[in-house]
């Protein structure tokens, strides 16, 4: 039951705004920290884009989106914001910590709306 593909990536978005969170969170608490690198979240697809789709129209939308990705977290080593070689942007992570904010409670009411129909079909109905 909770094999299904939906159940799948509702977790791993909430497994990627976890590590956001994190990574933000590190970030901002080194703020002052000398020559620290602020630190991103990236994903790597697994498939490298060999999904195709035949489109019978340019309006449509192209098929390249991959299924399987995978996270990790790097380095922001090109800029320097600070003279002390700290390049942690306040206002930069304050926007990324919001739109995870956003992100994380919408697959959470996702989720909680999977529950409430497993719970409605065990309860009949009721």
């Amino acid at each position: 039951m909770f094999t299904s593909p939906i159940f799948q990536m509702l977790e791993r978005g909430l497994d990627a705004a976890a590590l956001r969170q994190e990574t933000i969170s590190d970030n901002l608490a080194n703020i002052n920290t000398p020559n620290y690198k602020a630190k991103k979240v990236q994903f790597q697809t697994e498939l490298d884009g060999s999904l195709s789709a035949y489109r019978t129209s340019s309006r449509h939308m192209p098929f390249n989106q991959s299924i399987g990705q995978s996270m990790t977290v790097a380095r922001d080593n090109s800029t320097m914001m600070n003279n002390n070689g700290n390049n942690v942007d306040l206002d930069k992570e304050m926007t990324e910590l919001a739109k995870n904010q956003i992100l994380n409670q919408a697959l959470v009411q996702r989720l909680n709306g999977k529950f409430n129909s497993l719970q409605m079909v065990i309860k009949g109905g009721k």
